[in-house]
């Protein structure tokens, strides 16, 4: 049933007019018209619509995870708004199919026009970087330095904000270290699961050692790769050990936010930890496809320019190349896999704890 007063005409709505008549190629001011620059005008400006997107979907995102107490309704609402996120991920990349049919001499027709505009500019992209998490102290060298003195101040300003704001990193960690179900009454989880992997290292070992079919020296290789694993688990366990790493680089997450995050991925079928598990894998994808989406951009840079200079200023396809290897939101999530152990030698938790996980109790 009609609920609208006055008509609503396609164009009108959309702004057609507006949005069609925003393409208008540099070259033409300098001549004859690069044909292709059309085209890279018309993919970079879906991206910004796409990064519009993201930033509605992730700034409805951060104040549910911020709360004190999580619902589950909404925590399932989290990880659609996630996934619709990967789906606009995976049209982003087969949007560098697109651009991929101009050739490089198309791209010179016009690229030394472009002077000194540059991809990393996209403020759009930036508040994303940001509001997940990727603030300056974490950036490669050249984002650290360079990158805020290439902006107008009005957006230098803007996102100079925004990195004083909380993040939804910041969100998440601090909703796993608020998780409960790791000390329930008598029951310590962590130094089960301790002693579940002395257990397993230890047979591991013994089995490294009676193993007739390994040389000396790949036995000696096992061996020390093995006692890397212990010393990682040991640190895990180890308030001390584990905040010395973290001034390292290894871990970014508290302890806390840590361990969490592992109990949440060693029991997952349990239905409380249904949803949460669900949101963690969502994160680590959402990681996954910026990684993609920035591996794909890096090697069509390198077939369009080579080793030029970006018109940005920054060293072209080494500088992305950097960004693509260092910046991650959720390393740590993603390194959790370091810390698992087969579900056979899992500690069996209590009933009551099984009670508590479970809806209606």
């Amino acid at each position: 049933m009609q609920k609208n007063v006055k008509p609503c005409y396609y164009s009108d709505y959309l702004q057609l007019d507006k949005l069609l008549d925003a393409q208008h190629p540099e070259s033409k001011n300098y001549g004859k018209e690069a044909h292709d620059e059309m085209l890279f005008i018309l993919v970079h400006q879906a991206y910004e619509l796409w990064f519009k997107q993201i930033l509605h979907e992730i700034n409805a995102i951060l104040p549910v995870l911020s709360q004190e107490h999580v619902p589950e309704k909404e925590l399932s609402t989290v990880n659609l708004r996630l996934e619709r996120i990967h789906k606009i991920q995976e049209v982003m990349v087969d949007q560098i199919d697109i651009l991929e049919t101009m050739t490089p001499l198309d791209f010179l027709d016009f690229r030394d026009y472009l002077i000194p505009a540059s991809g990393f500019q996209s403020i759009q992209f930036k508040e994303i970087e940001i509001i997940l998490g990727l603030k300056s102290e974490f950036r490669i060298n050249f984002d650290k330095e360079s990158f805020y003195s290439r902006l107008n101040e009005h957006d230098r300003n803007h996102l100079m904000a925004l990195e004083e704001a909380p993040s939804l990193y910041d969100a998440v960690e601090h909703w796993l270290a608020r998780m409960p179900f790791l000390e329930f009454g008598d029951f310590n989880f962590w130094q089960k699961f301790s002693d579940a992997v002395d257990t397993m290292l230890d047979t591991d070992e013994k089995t490294l050692k009676q193993a007739d079919y390994l040389t000396d020296a790949e036995k000696r290789f096992q061996l020390n790769d093995l006692a890397n694993t212990r010393n990682n688990f040991d640190a895990l366990f180890d308030k001390e050990k584990y905040n010395e790493l973290k001034q390292q680089g290894v871990f970014r997450m508290s302890q806390e936010a840590t361990l969490s995050a592992l109990f949440i991925n060693l029991y997952r079928e349990q239905p409380m930890l249904t949803a949460p598990f669900r949101l963690l894998q969502a994160l680590v994808e959402l990681d996954v496809n910026f990684t993609l989406w920035r591996s794909r951009h890096v090697d069509m840079v390198m077939r369009m320019i080579g080793n030029k200079i970006g018109t940005g200023g920054s060293s072209g396809h080494d500088y992305l190349r950097q960004t693509t290897n260092n910046n991650k939101f959720f390393k740590d999530l993603m390194n959790l896999t370091t810390f698992l152990i087969p579900r056979s030698a899992l500690p069996e938790l209590p009933q009551e704890v099984i009670d508590a996980m479970s809806f209606g109790k």
